[in-house]
């Protein structure tokens, strides 16, 4: 069975205002102190007012949701024991007056010294799924295989509509900030490993990024694991919506591993055209049309038929078919949490929408 892990990041936000506050360091602490948390599966993120969870390695999906209610929950109730909620959003929905304050690591530091109003304005948050792969060829023929359905997980995934207490317009507002970093957006074709080692070498050197961690495509390989690392979420608002991603990104490269192995040809998928479909997903999630790998415009329903029908065979031999078809199903029905903010803050103003955010962010 093919292992999955997935990382997932919240706000820190005050229960009445929404606004995002710089209790981290202190959340961080009151969670990892007792036998539910261990302390590497809470960590300290850019700003102050966001914290990271990361599940264990995991075979089945049944674990990756019991880890991250785990999770959501020891967080939600140490949050509340410094006066602060969590909420699993995309961009912080308000922003207070001033930036918040960046950790205090060298590493955040010297990002903010590079590029002062992005960390400012980086209040983003994403999940990440860790998929294991046999080796780093495999790897990069993965990439070369998943890239042009990363703007479908785009669109689906969409749950950042609002910044500065306005609606953007777009779905995905968070991958629009993303995408004004240096090395961003989908990730480029490559020719093999070497290529793949030749050219991120070659950004290191340059001095633009200063680590690897710093390569922010939306699709990469880790550093720390032995896994291609899908980071296009934005972070989802309800732990079962992160369930269903985890098993749809495991079986995305189950399937690219086994085309890879049969020698399959790669899909023609040219950079401009695959940053437009990006960039059309996250404007409109699945509001809209969407655009398929092949670059035509189709119903998103239908789109995601394929996306289904192209995994069929991986999802059932991990027993996952159930689950993931099913959320996927609830997904096209309920709309995206894009759609969902956009309908609290219609119905009721911020007060329904922090309501909506919390309570969903600890759902069982």
């Amino acid at each position: 069975m093919i292992t999955v892990g997935v990382e997932e990041e919240y706000f820190l936000v005050d229960p009445v205002t929404c606004l995002p506050v710089p209790l981290a360091d202190e959340v961080r602490r009151a969670a990892g102190l007792g036998p539910i948390v261990e302390d590497q599966e809470v960590q300290s993120e850019l700003l102050q007012s966001q914290i990271e969870v990361a599940t264990p390695v995991c075979s089945d999906l049944d674990e990756v949701g019991g880890h991250l209610l785990r999770l959501r929950h020891a967080l939600g109730t140490a949050a509340e024991k410094n006066g602060c909620r969590i909420v699993a959003t995309g961009t912080a929905p308000y922003r207070g007056p001033g930036p918040v304050a960046v950790t205090e690591s060298a590493r955040y530091l010297a990002m903010r010294s590079q590029a002062p109003q992005l960390v400012d304005e980086q209040l983003v948050n994403g999940m990440h799924v860790h998929v294991a792969v046999p080796d780093r060829p495999s790897a990069v023929a993965v990439l070369n295989r998943i890239r042009p359905w990363l703007p479908v997980l785009v669109a689906m995934s969409s749950n950042s509509p609002l910044w500065d207490g306005h609606d953007t317009g777009f779905a995905s507002w968070r991958t629009v900030i993303y995408g004004r970093w240096a090395v961003s957006g989908p990730p480029p074709a490559f020719a093999d490993a070497a290529d793949h080692d030749r050219r991120v070498r070659t950004l290191l050197d340059s001095g633009v990024i200063s680590d690897t961690g710093q390569i922010y495509w939306q699709a990469r390989l880790s550093e720390r694991y032995p896994t291609v690392e899908v980071r296009c979420a934005d972070v989802q608002l309800r732990a079962d919506a992160a369930v269903m991603f985890a098993g749809l990104i495991r079986a995305m490269v189950a399937t690219a591993l086994r085309a890879h192995e049969a020698g399959e040809p790669l899909p023609d998928c040219p950079p401009e055209r695959l940053q437009a479909a990006n960039w059309y997903a996250a404007r409109y999630g699945l509001s809209e049309l969407l655009i398929d790998p092949e670059g035509r415009a189709r119903r998103a329903g239908d789109v995601l038929v394929r996306l289904l029908d192209s995994v069929t065979p991986a999802l059932e031999e991990a027993g996952d078919t159930r689950e993931v078809t099913s959320l996927v199903h609830r997904l096209l029905q309920q709309g995206t949490s894009a759609d969902l903010q956009r309908k609290a803050l219609a119905e009721g103003g911020m007060s329904a929408l922090t309501d909506l955010l919390i309570t969903e962010t600890v759902a069982p």
